[in-house]
């Protein structure tokens, strides 16, 4: 179904569903990832666009860009 607004959770045992907790609560406090989070809220979110930190500066782009990796589609995206 296209654009549900149901979120639903990954199928993970305990063990793995606490594992993941603690590795994503380490990569949110890394000191880059708090420096950018902090710039966020200086910078101030809209509704019609998303925040992209580059190397100069941040850069605000469309969410129907940041959706789609600027046009070429998700499956093209290189992690």
């Amino acid at each position: 179904m296209k654009g549900s607004p149901i979120r639903l959770k990954q199928k993970l045992s305990p063990k793995a569903s606490a594992a993941k907790a603690a590795r994503d609560l380490a990569a949110a406090k890394t000191p880059a990832r708090r420096a950018k989070k902090a710039q966020n809220q200086r910078i101030g979110q809209r509704s019609d666009s998303d925040l992209h930190h580059t190397g100069s500066g941040v850069k605000r782009i469309s969410i129907k860009n940041n959706r789609g990796f600027y046009g070429k589609g998700t499956k093209t995206e290189k992690a």
